[in-house]
């Protein structure tokens, strides 16, 4: 520990609790004097209460001055992390937290031994919760590393991929739960739509230069007018026959209010207030059906 970034043991300054050494910059104390002082800092956080200035000082250095332990475990998902390494180290700042509050100094462990697998477990739990890119259950984010594990395994016994079958005699799961496993690992990464998309034309050539949401289908407004169709079909036959009638006139052979007035022997009018009720009837019953 350098004069610069601790006093003595016995100076003091307002907010750092009696047996405590001041220190102006606990992130550049080196590791090796930071183990040394982190249990210092522990014997005095346990005796001190809780949401005192005296407390908070002793908790906010025992974190800056391990914040080494975080940069060590984070390092070992560098690969993984991409350009988010700031996450990852606060993240596993969050690890380094609990287990300041958790550690216990009667058990006789280092404070690193402790320390280090919940800094770590916190980063695993991080991506394990973030790098899917559609959420699935816990259940099957672990089936997914289970399935990956028991492929590479068989792969190298059969020389070839296993079958749905095979993966679950391996496991000692049923074929549907290998099989909604597999569906739902693919939900760990997805693919942008501006990728290009390896399709070819008729002919066998390649089709240039599309992208994936340039061969994406559209929704057909067709299915729309099915589905009502199919809704509709029971309703019209719960009609009587002058009903049913009056709409095969005025929709299936599109004529006129006034066309099935003169056929029906009745008003305008009041084929307009029979389509009326007609349709209340079949809307209000579509509506139920939903």
């Amino acid at each position: 520990m350098t004069a610069h970034t601790a006093q003595t043991a016995g100076a003091e300054r307002a907010g750092a609790p009696v047996g405590l050494p001041w220190i102006e910059d606990a992130g550049q104390i080196a590791p090796q004097d930071a183990r040394k002082l982190s249990k210092l800092f522990f014997q005095r956080l346990r005796a001190l209460e809780e949401g005192t200035p005296e407390y908070q000082y002793a908790r906010n250095t025992l974190i800056e001055m391990n914040l080494s332990l975080v940069r060590f475990a984070a390092g070992r998902f560098r690969n993984r992390a991409g350009g988010d390494m700031e996450d990852i180290i606060q993240v596993g700042t969050i690890g380094l937290i609990k287990a300041i509050d958790r550690f216990d100094l009667s058990r006789e462990v280092e404070f690193t031994s402790f320390a280090v697998p919940c800094i770590v477990g916190e980063i695993k739990r991080f991506f394990r919760d973030t790098t899917w890119s559609v959420h699935v259950p816990r259940r099957l984010q672990e089936l997914r590393v289970d399935l990956a594990k028991a492929k590479d395994t068989l792969v190298a016994d059969l020389d070839r991929d296993p079958t749905v079958q095979e993966l679950a005699e391996h496991l000692g799961l049923e074929e549907d739960e290998v099989s909604e496993g597999l569906v739902a690992a693919n939900g760990y990464t997805a693919g942008s739509l501006d990728m290009p998309a390896d399709t070819a034309d008729p002919t066998g050539h390649a089709a240039g230069r599309r992208s994936y949401a340039d061969v994406l289908g559209e929704p057909d407004p067709g299915m729309d007018t099915v589905e009502n169709l199919h809704t509709l079909a029971p309703l019209l036959g719960e009609l009587d026959a002058r009903e049913r009638r009056i709409i095969d006139m005025r929709f299936g052979q599109e004529m006129t209010q006034a066309q099935v007035g003169e056929e029906l022997g009745i008003s305008q009018m009041h084929v307009s207030r029979l389509l009326s009720r007609i349709l209340l009837k079949l809307r209000s019953g579509m509506f139920t059906q939903d």
